[in-house]
């Protein structure tokens, strides 16, 4: 299992449902139950890692996170393996 979801970055321990799912029903240890769901990524408007990035810091900073911090967490997302596979 990945530490991290492939596609947004967040701590897969931090997922409630512990990954997302395959076309199969089958648990996917690649990417976490926001961003992947029956084989498919749920957001599929988001097609880049900088709209992903931009979407994680509105959402951290929808909790209150400062925005640098935000910014902090997510930096990383364009090196993860669903937008680095293209």
């Amino acid at each position: 299992m990945n530490k991290f979801c492939q596609s947004c970055g967040m701590p897969m321990k931090k997922d409630p449902q512990n990954g997302g799912t395959n076309s199969d029903s089958s648990k996917n240890t690649e990417y976490c139950s926001y961003c992947y769901q029956n084989g498919s990524f749920t957001a599929p408007e988001i097609t880049t890692a900088q709209q992903m990035q931009q979407f994680c810091i509105e959402k951290l900073k929808e909790t209150g996170m400062p925005k640098i911090i935000a910014w902090l967490l997510t930096r990383n997302i364009p090196k993860l393996k669903r937008w680095t596979a293209r």
